[in-house]
C-alpha cells in the first residue's frame, strides 16, 4: 500500500515567537473559519505577530490574529481580529490546561499552513524569555554564522 504524501503549504509564521519565548512543546490544531476568511488565508493575508491563545470554558479560542478581509468578500467579510475557535480533542486540551497552569506559560501559534484543503495552526506550549536569554541567543547565532563563513572561505 503506497503512503500518501501529504501537501503542506505555509500561509504565516510568527518568527518573532522564538525570539521571544522557549518552545516546551507543539501541537497541530484546526481552525474555525468563515468562507471568506478561507480565502483570504489561502491569499497569504494573515498576521501572527501578536496572536496568542487561550482556553476559555473548555474551549481554545486564537486572539489577535489578523486575517485580512477578502477583496471580493463584500458582505460577507468578518472581524479581521475577531477570536476564533481552535479545534482540538478534550484530552488536547486537558493537558494544555494543565501545561498554563504553570508560571510564566503561554499558548503561541507559531505557524498556519494549509494541509491538504484544511487550515491548520501549529501551537506552541512556551515560557518567556529573559532580557539575558535573548542576548545568549543572539550570540550563539553570530557565531554559529561566523564559523560557517570561516569554513566556506577556506574552501
Amino acid at each position: 500500500m503506497a503512503e500518501k504524501k501529504e501537501n503542506i503549504k505555509t500561509l504565516a509564521q510568527n518568527k518573532k515567537a522564538r525570539y521571544e519565548y522557549f518552545i516546551i512543546e507543539t501541537l497541530e490544531a484546526g481552525i474555525e473559519l468563515a468562507g471568506t476568511e478561507v480565502k483570504s488565508a489561502r491569499q497569504g493575508k494573515i498576521n501572527l505577530t501578536d496572536a496568542y491563545a487561550s482556553v476559555k470554558d473548555g474551549e481554545v479560542f486564537i486572539k489577535q490574529m489578523n486575517i485580512s478581509p477578502f477583496e471580493q468578500g463584500n458582505i460577507f467579510n468578518r472581524d479581521p481580529l475577531r477570536e476564533r475557535r481552535l479545534l482540538l480533542h478534550k484530552k488536547e486540551i486537558m493537558k494544555l490546561v494543565g501545561q498554563m497552569q504553570q508560571d510564566g506559560y503561554a499558548l503561541i501559534p507559531l505557524s498556519v499552513y494549509l494541509k491538504g484543503s484544511l487550515v491548520k495552526v501549529s501551537l506552541a506550549v512556551a515560557k518567556g524569555k529573559k532580557l539575558y536569554d535573548k542576548r545568549a541567543d543572539i550570540a550563539k547565532k553570530d557565531a554559529r554564522r561566523n564559523i560557517e563563513r570561516t569554513l566556506k572561505s577556506r574552501y
